[in-house]
């Protein structure tokens, strides 16, 4: 894989508009389960129409908190690995422009990304599917989290929904919008850890090459764009990310002292 890794890295040097979309994939190495992994993805255990879609939290929401209880757990414990810490340091070095993630996690944030597009929301905060009233999420995870209370709105005792995208919704408007003026202006797109079977999301990569840029696929399993990408390497991204950062940067600049916190690697 090397040999892809090289021209990979190639690509991304002579980049004018470098654009990144993440996956799960690019996550389970700190420890937060996939979705679609054979025998291991959530989706194998569970029914997402039964726990994740629209439908079912409004029908039996204590159902939802009851699935994602675990997993926010997770999440909210959940320390970025090298491949955020990579996406990272091509972003403050300025070659990536802009990172797309179908993530729910922070972890980009985390790791210090700044330029963050999360088209499928985030935990930060919640809304009432009664009144709409949008409030911040930490207090009501965290008692959520400590003994189970189902976040309720204070003002009429509606469900909190955090602000993630459930099967059925649509996504952000805002947030999509801009990922796919983004996907417009990318010379190079790269896809890191997603299997790109949700749309419209997965879609972005098809889009950037209809516009003309050149596209890298950096994933373990195959994707549904395989046919699309100038460049498939079939790594785990905790592996490939960094390497590619040190092959465009170099050594010194990919893995600076302050590139991750203690404890980060290992």
């Amino acid at each position: 894989m090397r040999e892809e890794l090289i021209c990979a890295a190639e690509l991304i040097r002579r980049s004018r508009y470098l654009v990144a979309l993440t996956g799960a994939g690019i996550s389970t190495p700190s420890g937060i389960p996939d979705f679609r992994s054979e025998g291991s993805g959530l989706w194998s255990i569970y029914d997402p129409m039964e726990v994740a879609s629209i439908w079912a939290f409004s029908r039996r929401p204590e159902a939802f908190f009851e699935w994602v209880r675990p997993l926010a757990r997770r999440i909210l414990e959940a320390q970025p690995n090298p491949a955020h810490y990579a996406l990272a340091r091509l972003e403050a070095a300025g070659i990536l422009k802009v990172l797309i993630t179908q993530n729910i996690d922070e972890l980009h944030q985390k790791a210090g990304s700044r330029n963050v597009i999360e088209v499928h929301g985030h935990l930060r905060e919640a809304t009432c599917i009664r009144c709409y009233r949008k409030v911040p999420a930490d207090p009501y995870l965290k008692a959520f989290l400590q003994d189970g209370t189902i976040p309720r709105c204070e003002q009429c005792g509606g469900v909190l929904k955090p602000d993630i995208i459930l099967f059925g919704e649509q996504l952000p408007v805002r947030a999509f919008l801009a990922a796919q003026q983004e996907a417009r202006r990318a010379d190079v797109f790269l896809v890191a850890g997603s299997s790109l079977e949700v749309a419209p999301a997965g879609d972005l990569p098809i889009l950037a090459k209809e516009h003309g840029a050149r596209l890298i696929i950096i994933n373990l399993s195959p994707t549904v764009a395989d046919r699309y990408a100038d460049l498939r390497i079939r790594m785990d991204v905790a592996e490939a990310l960094p390497q590619l950062a040190e092959m465009v940067l170099g050594p010194e600049q990919a893995m600076t002292s302050s590139s991750y916190p203690e404890g980060a690697i290992g």
